[in-house]
């Protein structure tokens, strides 16, 4: 199988290529700058193709796409660069997948796209990564047998956040307002209260704050929710925010930081209430796996749907949870995933 990946010289980039090598597959390597691209993957060279191309030509998007089962799109802000590259899968008649982060983006995607996917008979699939995609299976497990839910909420734990550059330039660009389901519907957060989190070991009581990712764009795409809530702990945000904090550094053969974090999300029901918890290692690597387990499905499956779909809609969030944590040393990080009985 041949998967394009568009911005293949960024950090999470080169974990979704290693990835792909890793299953047996052909990366296309495509950047904008040859120089980086080919320094970037230098390692991979002889086991992949490297093609140049700049999202203000179509000409070289197509070019570059040609031949790929399936675009892996890493390189934000992708409120300025997902468009282009979907266009371009779509006239390819190509699955396309992105990993961003930033709740705009994916909400224009499925506004915009589904109806000319659903034409060309491919899946666009937005936020198809730790932020977002993760979440998502995750609620989407938690729901259990349940058909709708009074409130879920989303914690993440990061014991540490080393930025990447487009990371950096991702929170320059995103500045629109946050969006929370309220009510069964999307609304602009007015306010990020501040509360206390109590997270599984080894992090314990944390104090958080109230800040949506596209976990809520994707699970307000299917699941029949009242309220959502996504919370993130203090200490990754003062890393985030202090110019001095430097990039992800390399702690083993992999590339993986060591960063830590923990995912915990509750959803409830009158008085009931389900639990699920997930951990692992550097939410930059952790993308990797999840977005090429994705398009292994995808491609090689027997998915007949075409449009644009989140993550917990398009897969069976039990067995593709299972299949992450069966991968043992193959994942990014150990996972543990429990749930209460339902």
């Amino acid at each position: 199988m041949k998967v394009a990946v568009y911005g293949a010289s960024g950090h999470t980039a080169r974990f979704v290529v290693g990835e792909l090598l890793r299953r047996g597959h052909t990366p296309i390597a495509i950047g904008r700058d040859e120089s980086k691209l080919a320094a970037a993957v230098a390692v991979y060279a002889s086991e992949l193709e490297m093609r140049i191309a700049s999202l203000d030509s179509a000409e070289s998007l197509d070019r570059a796409l040609s031949g790929a089962d399936a675009v892996i799109h890493c390189a934000g802000p992708f409120l300025d660069t997902a468009r282009p590259l979907i266009e371009a899968a779509l006239r390819g008649r190509m699955h396309y997948f992105d990993i961003t982060a930033e709740q705009g983006s994916a909400l224009s995607t499925f506004e915009e796209f589904d109806a000319p996917a659903r034409e060309r008979g491919v899946l666009v699939v937005p936020a198809a990564g730790f932020y977002g995609g993760l979440g998502d299976l995750l609620a989407s497990y938690a729901m259990g047998g349940w058909t709708q839910a009074d409130r879920i909420d989303i914690a993440i734990a990061l014991n540490s956040w080393w930025p990447t550059r487009g990371t950096r330039r991702t929170g320059q660009r995103n500045s629109a307002p946050r969006l929370i389901l309220s009510g069964g519907e999307l609304n602009a957060i007015q306010s990020s209260a501040a509360a206390s989190w109590n997270f599984p070991e080894p992090f314990g009581p944390q104090d958080v704050i109230e800040l949506p990712f596209t976990e809520t764009i994707l699970i307000a795409r299917h699941l029949r929710v009242r309220e959502m809530r996504n919370y993130l702990n203090r200490a990754p945000l003062r890393d985030l925010r202090d110019p001095a904090t430097p990039e992800p550094i390399p702690a083993d053969e992999r590339g993986r930081s060591n960063q830590r974090f923990v995912i915990d999300v509750i959803v409830r029901n009158g008085a009931e209430e389900h639990r699920v918890t997930a951990q692992g290692r550097d939410i930059y690597a952790i993308t990797a796996p999840i977005v090429v387990e994705a398009v292994e499905r995808v491609c090689r499956g027997s998915y007949q749907r075409a449009g644009a779909f989140a993550f917990g809609q398009l897969f069976d969030a039990s067995e593709f949870l299972q299949t992450l944590v069966d991968m043992g040393e193959f994942t990014p990080g150990p996972i543990r995933f429990a749930k209460a009985a339902f």
